[in-house]
Order: C-alpha cells, then sequence, then structure tokens
C-alpha cells in the first residue's frame, strides 16, 4: 500500500508539472479559434497576426476545434474570444433561421446571446458539388439538376455537411436526388475521387485543389446554397476589452478576395507551407512572391518549434488520466471485491464505456460540461482507462490464495491489515499491469483531444488530415508511438526492479 501511495504522490506531481498553467489573467489575452480545415487554420493565423501587435500579451490561436457545433461551443461557453465565420453558417446552422439573413438581422439576433458579427472579409466560400471534369463532360453533367438523373454515380461527402441544416438532406429534396452519400473527411475526399473510389464530393468554393485535381464545380442551377461571405464571429466585450486589437481587426474588411484566398489555401494544401508563414506572407504583401517557396521537409514537421508544448500537453493528458483512473478503480475494486454482483454491475459499465466512439464521447462531454479543453478530454481520458485497472485489481485479488488469506486470519490480523499487508502487495503485479495498460490506452487515445481544443499529438494529426499533409500526420503519429515505447520502457523497468526487491 506504501509502494501504492507513493507511486500516486509521484504521478500527481509529474501531472501538475505537465499540465499547461492557466494564464495568470485570462481577460488579457485574445483566444482566437479555427475550425478543422485549411482556409480557418489560416485565417484564424491572419486574425491573431493582425490582432497582435496592439496587445499586451500574445493571441493564444486554438486551431482545428472541430467542425461548427464544436467552434461556436466554444466561443458561446467563453473558451474562445472569435473565430472566422461564414454569413450562411451563422443565419442557417447557429440561428437555426430558414432562410438567409441580412448582416443587421444577424447583429440583432446574435446580441441576445452575448455576441456579434462583423468585419466582412472580401470573398463568398460557398458550398458546392464537384465531379472529374472527364465524368462531367462524358455524362453531359453541369448542373446539381443534371446531378439528378444519374442515380448510380457515388457520393463522399464530409460529415458535416451531411448534418448541416443547409447542407445534403435540404439540397437532396431541392433536387430530387436520390443517391445515398458516405460520410467522410473532407481532406481523404480529394484522395478518393483522384483514385475513382467516389464520384462525387462537396467543395468549398475556393478550394485550391478544385483545378489542381481538375474537377469540374456543378453549377447551383436552382440557387440552393445561400452566400457564404467569410466575417468575424465575436465575443460582445471584445472591442471593450481590446479596442486597439478591435480597430486593427476592423481594418481587415474587404482585405481578401476570392483569388487571394484560393492561393493561400493552395500554398497550404499543395505547397505545405505553414499557416502561420502563409498569414504573415499575406499580411506583409509577399503573398505572390512566396508561392513558389519549397515546401517543409518532414524533419522540419517533426521537430518544429510546437515540439514541446505539444509533447508537455500529451504527457499531461495521459499522466493525469490514468492518475484519476487509478484513484478511482483501484479503491472501487478493492470495496467491491467481496461483492460479485456489485462487481460485475461496475465491470460492466466501465466495459460499456470502453464502447462509446471517442469523438461520440467527446461531444456529450462538451454539451455537458459547457467547456471545450482540457476538461472534457480528460475525463474522456479517464474514462477509457478505468476499465484495464479495475479489472486487473479484481484479477490481481483474485490470485491470491486462499491458504495465504487463511492464515492472516489465523494470525489475528483484521481485514484492513490483511487487504494492506498480504493481498495487496501479491496482487501489486497485476495491478500495475492494469496500469500500463492503461497508459499505452492513453496515449493513443489522447490525439483527440486535439478536437477539443486540448493540444498534445493529436493537434498535428488532426491538421495533417484536414489538409490531406501526410508528413504533418506522422510528425504527430511518430511522436506518440515514441512516448508510448518510452511508457513501455518505464513499467518494465519498475518490474524489474520490483522483481529484486
Amino acid at each position: 500500500m506504501k509502494r501504492l501511495v507513493l507511486l500516486a504522490c509521484l504521478l500527481a506531481g509529474l501531472t501538475i508539472w505537465t499540465l499547461p498553467a492557466p494564464a495568470q489573467d485570462a481577460g488579457a489575452t485574445l483566444r482566437v479559434g479555427s475550425k478543422r480545415f485549411t482556409e480557418s487554420y489560416i485565417l484564424a493565423q491572419v486574425l491573431a497576426q493582425t490582432a497582435a501587435p496592439h496587445l499586451r500579451e500574445p493571441p493564444q490561436v486554438r486551431q482545428g476545434l472541430g467542425n461548427t457545433a464544436v467552434v461556436y461551443e466554444a466561443l458561446r461557453s467563453n473558451a474562445i474570444d472569435l473565430y472566422p465565420e461564414y454569413a450562411g453558417t451563422i443565419a442557417l446552422e447557429i440561428l437555426k433561421a430558414d432562410k438567409p439573413m441580412s448582416l443587421q438581422a444577424m447583429r440583432d439576433a446574435l446580441a441576445a446571446l452575448g455576441l456579434g458579427v462583423a468585419i466582412p472579409l472580401g470573398f463568398n466560400d460557398g458550398y458546392a458539388l464537384a465531379l472529374r471534369e472527364g465524368d462531367a463532360a462524358r455524362l453531359g453533367i453541369r448542373t446539381l439538376s443534371d446531378l439528378a438523373k444519374h442515380p448510380q454515380l457515388k457520393l463522399g461527402l464530409s460529415n458535416e455537411f451531411i448534418g448541416r441544416a443547409d447542407g445534403w438532406a435540404g439540397l437532396a429534396q431541392r433536387y430530387g436526388l436520390k443517391q445515398q452519400p458516405t460520410g467522410l473527411d473532407h481532406g481523404l475526399a480529394y484522395d478518393a475521387i483522384t483514385a475513382g473510389q467516389i464520384d462525387v464530393m462537396d467543395i468549398y468554393t475556393t478550394d485550391a485543389k478544385i483545378g489542381h485535381l481538375k474537377l469540374a464545380v456543378l453549377r447551383d442551377d436552382q440557387n440552393y446554397f445561400p452566400r457564404y461571405d467569410a466575417l468575424v464571429l465575436y465575443r460582445l466585450d471584445v472591442p471593450q476589452r481590446f479596442p486597439q486589437a478591435w480597430a486593427a481587426l476592423t481594418r481587415l474588411e474587404g482585405s481578401i478576395d476570392e483569388a487571394r484566398m484560393i492561393a493561400m489555401n493552395a500554398r497550404a494544401e499543395l505547397d505545405k507551407q505553414a499557416f502561420d508563414v502563409i498569414a504573415r506572407d499575406h499580411l506583409s504583401g509577399k503573398g505572390k512572391a512566396a508561392q513558389n517557396a519549397a515546401p517543409r521537409g518532414f524533419a522540419a514537421k517533426l521537430f518544429g518549434p510546437d515540439l514541446w508544448r505539444l509533447t508537455v500537453q500529451h504527457v499531461g493528458l495521459v499522466i493525469g488520466s490514468v492518475l484519476i483512473a487509478a484513484i478511482l478503480a483501484i479503491p472501487l475494486a478493492l470495496l467491491t471485491y467481496a461483492r460479485p454482483r456489485v462487481r460485475a454491475a461496475l465491470l460492466g459499465v466501465t466495459g460499456l464505456l470502453q464502447t462509446i466512439p471517442s469523438l461520440a464521447m467527446l461531444a456529450v462531454l462538451i454539451w455537458a460540461v459547457g467547456a471545450i479543453g482540457i476538461v472534457p478530454a480528460l475525463i474522456a481520458l479517464t474514462m477509457y482507462a478505468l476499465l484495464p485497472i479495475m479489472r486487473n485489481t479484481v484479477t490481481g485479488l483474485g490470485e491470491v490464495p486462499q491458504g495465504l488469506r487463511d492464515a492472516a486470519s489465523a494470525l489475528g490480523m483484521s481485514h484492513s491489515q490483511r487487504l494492506r499487508l498480504v493481498e495487496l502487495p501479491l496482487a501489486w503485479p497485476t495491478i500495475l499491469a492494469g496500469i500500463r495498460v492503461a497508459t499505452t490506452i492513453a496515449i493513443g487515445t489522447a490525439t483527440i483531444a486535439a478536437f477539443v481544443g486540448a493540444g498534445g499529438y493529436g493537434e498535428r494529426i488532426v491538421t495533417g488530415l484536414a489538409i490531406n499533409d501526410t508528413g504533418l500526420l506522422l510528425a504527430g503519429a511518430v511522436p506518440a508511438a515514441a512516448l508510448a515505447l518510452l511508457a513501455e520502457g518505464f513499467f518494465e523497468i519498475l518490474a524489474r526492479v520490483r522483481g529484486r526487491l
């Protein structure tokens, strides 16, 4: 038991050291969010870099927070201060209007929520469907009405588009589309359509790969899609908290047209340039001159300046979740070991938690705690770590010979003394094996934390997936694998040291 307490104290100390410390004054830091696609990453950097010279503290960019529901929840719950959004999305997806709204109408409706909308950036990035140019010419498909005549075509659409109020359901009803789409990540859909695995995909009209992959954009001949003019969605207190930065941000109005946005997207998706570099070049007027810059190599991505920050976040999440899980699971297993029905019920519940898809669990937790970031990520990882620790604790206790229990009782030991001096020391190797398994699971699962802005190596993986950058994806996967190997080595050494005692 003393070793268990000592290990818990050690893990607690490491957790406190590794988890990011809260800002001294959260109100002094401008927090800029972004969704999980190329253009949003870039625009978030443009906003942050524009505001930075006029702030006491460097702005914090919380990038790749997920789809509209997640990033909007981050804004609503005061986890971020502003983020780039689109007029059509605000009207139809956030405000649930049944038709497009004027900018003033959106302002009036958002004011009741403590939010505002401003700074139209100057371009429209609408939804559309596209297919390969050769197929479009061969089948004579130029419009969405033409697409309805070819139900045999396979559609691969982004999951957000399928679920949006202004997405697939309404589009299919308007045009009488009979196809059953497959849900796909937007970045992967480009590979799928190039490989012929799907025939039609949804695109953003400023996507850089449309021309590069020779895709034909289908005309919305019944005007289903509203305009998606890019602008800034913000908390109403931002102009008062950051007056000079806000004044600088307002000067971005009308500064980005479709051609400039497509060029910036191309630098990220085709040339594999970093988002902050693209934004910096745009703001300095060097965007066109920098378009032919050499892409970053794998080594530069792997050992980038964010490696230490991501490592601290990832390790902190792993240690914190495993520690909390151990503190919960081990005592519960000890208390219920002599009660088979209660024990079976608890193991059943923890086993059921393992079957819940991680993204679904995160979505529920964001709704339940009303926040994004470390809290929902830590709760989710803790839930996934409970089963191996609790199950191994029960197994370890079951492996203690009954004869030793009887001998301890015959020596006059109380139940607590027998547990502390006989059963736990003998069960400890099996319990430690459960903690070892939970740690390995947590290292892999912690990559989901990036979907809710909690950082970690998943931040690179999510970004690489969004822009279809295999190198960046591997730059997140390789450190996670290395961390898992280090954890295995640590537990192996711990087991050997104990075996010699």
